[in-house]
């Protein structure tokens, strides 16, 4: 089993300790394709993302991280995405009017045909925990969590998060709305 991990901005680096956490609390091998910083642009990620989705087989994980689930969102929205059982995303920005408002990065087609779990930390101090209630509205059948610490990285949360990722590859949370 692998687990592929979609970095966010700067993240190659950044971002390997959560990947690692996260592939060593579900036993699986990492993959991580290398995103690029000189192209921040849509398309300049949704490439190698789409690639990398194409890859990935049936029993494979996948998770993205902040700017890198963003992307991903939105590719696993275009027709013709190969699409995985269940996609996990880490503090993930909202790009609409209603957030940060950059039309080149926002999703605001229809939800994406995979189940999809959404997690935040209430002291994330990059991207606001806000923006989880923004893509909960959104995407109303997404299961959502917001956790009160772990920041930006989800320190200490890989476990809580691997429980997520193999619940989803078993059975599909939707619908399941936990905000306290």
């Amino acid at each position: 089993m692998r687990l592929l991990f979609v970095h966010g901005a700067g993240g190659q680096v950044e971002d390997r300790a959560l990947a690692d956490a996260l592939g060593a609390a579900v036993a699986a091998e990492i993959e991580m394709p290398l995103l690029p910083e000189d192209d921040m642009s849509y398309e300049g990620w949704a490439v190698p993302v789409r690639e990398a989705l194409a890859g990935a087989g049936p029993g494979d994980l996948v998770v993205a991280h902040s700017f890198g689930a963003s992307v991903l969102l939105r590719v696993l929205g275009e027709d013709g995405t190969a699409l995985p059982s269940g996609v996990v995303l880490l503090a993930m920005p909202d790009w609409t009017p209603d957030g940060w408002d950059v039309a080149d990065y926002a999703y605001e087609g229809p939800e994406p045909r995979v189940p999809l779990s959404l997690h935040h930390c209430r002291d994330d101090q990059i991207v606001p925990h806000a923006h989880l209630e923004l893509h909960a509205r959104r995407l109303p059948s997404a299961a959502t969590h917001l956790h009160p610490r772990g920041g930006h990285q989800f320190e200490g949360l890989a476990d809580v998060i691997g429980e997520d990722l193999l619940r989803r590859r078993r059975k599909p949370l939707q619908g399941r709305v936990r905000l306290p």
